[in-house]
């Protein structure tokens, strides 16, 4: 799976970055190569947050899928 990340120098040093297809998911570094570890923990994080399970009245089916 690929997604995009928008990548930030911070005013203080380092960067930090922005997942905008995960609103809410961001990180930062004092390296880009940090940033690339956090970025992918954050990453997970997000995608693994537990939703509350649909309901179906029978005529729907639930699926759950991998990515």
């Amino acid at each position: 799976m690929k997604i995009k990340v928008v990548v930030h120098e911070a005013e203080e040093g380092g960067f930090w970055a922005e997942v905008p297809a995960l609103p809410g998911c961001a990180t930062q570094g004092d390296t880009l190569d940090e940033l690339m570890k956090n970025l992918h923990e954050a990453i997970e994080g997000c995608l693994s947050v537990d939703v509350e399970t649909p309901k179906s009245d029978g005529k729907e089916r639930v699926l759950e899928i991998a990515i």
